[in-house]
């Protein structure tokens, strides 16, 4: 539906976000999305509920640390 280069990122860095860990990813990351959108969030696990910070964002994947 939309090219690669256009598509909107659905979050924004510095942004908190309550999410759920749904999968982890090969070097152990937990895995959440937002509207599909991969955020890598380190130090947690499949089930977590989560809030998170978002770090850095990338054209297809963000990275976001725990909120303590």
């Amino acid at each position: 539906m939309f090219k690669d280069e256009n598509r909107l990122v659905p979050v924004e860095e510095g942004e908190v976000y309550d999410v759920t860990i749904q999968d982890v990813a090969r070097q152990g990351d937990g895995i959440a999305r937002i509207e599909g959108f991969v955020i890598f969030v380190p130090g947690t696990k499949v089930g977590d509920e989560v809030q998170i910070k978002v770090e850095r964002v990338l054209p297809k994947f963000a990275f976001a640390s725990l909120v303590e």
